[in-house]
């Protein structure tokens, strides 16, 4: 796959000023001047785990995903990172996630899957997310993104980390960020459009119902019915308008896990605050999510040992019944307030 032309970027650029309020309402403008590549397509995965509909995007996605955080956004950590993304699409992996705001202002985890994409693209659906709510500042952002992915095209671009009503109303005002993305599509910049949350199912459902995603990342986990619950609303209104779920914080970057230990230097934030150790093991987190109607999982991995851990899991999983997943919910529930650390508790 050539490297993202110049040219092509500096007209996209500039015909980005042409979106008016069409795209805020969801209309869907077709261009004939691009064609997108095929859909990418990994020779193993169908080996190696269940696949699923990734909505009605057309594509058949493994169950387990690779998440772009964990060891690929750390800093300076190429030879960690680079072969976990090479040994996942060896194992089968054909859709990898990531985003611009990830591993800071260096943007690591772009660059470590970039090295990978420029040899790779055609294996992994790629997909990529813009934290700016404006439609200028997500264009920059997609640029900046395709350069150092090293690709002409991002299989899904997505709305990253909807956090409050502000950001609804600032993303869907005019020269907000949705005009980007509707341009981006109609441009062949990007294949597919989707939302991402963590905080707050009542926000992600305003998205869903003022544009027509093709697909959502949400976080999703064991201890979820507990307090804000995705799987209550959020997660039966995506099954109905028939877009690809992602599921992601099964683990709760650790905190839902029984081997958890907690570390006094990351407490608070983001990362969350853990007093104790969680109580489920790892294929107890995964294969409660993966009972839920998703079509697939991302988890970010620290080690090629986790990794291949997770496909195996993948490989193996079954269904849980209904006795299970309550049972595994219930005893979720002691630490669901670690476990849910990214919701919104105030």
């Amino acid at each position: 796959m050539p490297d993202y032309p110049d040219s092509s970027r500096r007209n996209f650029l500039k015909k980005s000023s042409v979106l008016g309020v069409a795209a805020v309402a969801g209309k869907v403008v077709e261009s004939s001047a691009a064609t997108m590549p095929p859909l990418p397509s990994n020779p193993v995965t169908e080996k190696t785990m269940p696949t699923r509909n990734l909505g009605r995007t057309g594509y058949r996605v493994g169950i387990f995903s690779l998440g772009g955080q964990a060891s690929i956004e750390k800093p300076n950590n190429e030879s960690v990172a680079v072969p976990i993304v090479e040994r996942a699409l060896d194992h089968g992996v054909n859709y990898i996630d990531t985003a611009a705001m990830y591993g800071g202002e260096e943007r690591w985890s772009q660059r470590y899957i970039g090295q990978v994409m420029k040899r790779r693209r055609g294996q992994a659906y790629l997909a990529s997310k813009s934290h700016d709510r404006s439609r200028d500042g997500s264009l920059k952002l997609l640029d900046q993104s395709l350069k150092l992915l090293n690709t002409d095209h991002l299989d899904a671009w997505q709305l990253h980390h909807i956090d409050s009503q502000d950001d609804v109303d600032r993303i869907f005002a005019k020269g907000g960020a949705i005009e980007a993305f509707q341009q981006a599509r109609e441009e062949k910049m990007v294949r597919f459009l989707g939302v991402t949350g963590h905080r707050d199912p009542d926000l992600l459902m305003q998205c869903l119902e003022r544009f027509p995603f093709d697909q959502i990342l949400m976080a999703l986990n064991a201890a979820d019915k507990h307090h804000l619950s995705f799987q209550e609303k959020l997660l039966p209104l995506a099954v109905e308008k028939q877009i690809g779920i992602i599921g992601m914080k099964i683990p709760a970057r650790g905190r839902i896990l029984a081997n958890w230990k907690p570390d006094p230097q990351h407490q608070g934030g983001f990362e969350g605050s853990a007093q104790g150790p969680g109580t489920l093991a790892m294929k107890e987190a995964l294969y409660y999510v993966l009972s839920q109607p998703v079509s697939t999982v991302i988890i970010g991995c620290d080690t090629i040992a986790q990794l291949e851990e997770n496909v195996q899991f993948a490989r193996d999983f079954t269904p849980l019944s209904e006795r299970q997943l309550a049972a595994l919910s219930e005893k979720a529930q002691p630490v669901a307030r670690q476990a849910l650390f990214f919701r919104r508790w105030v």
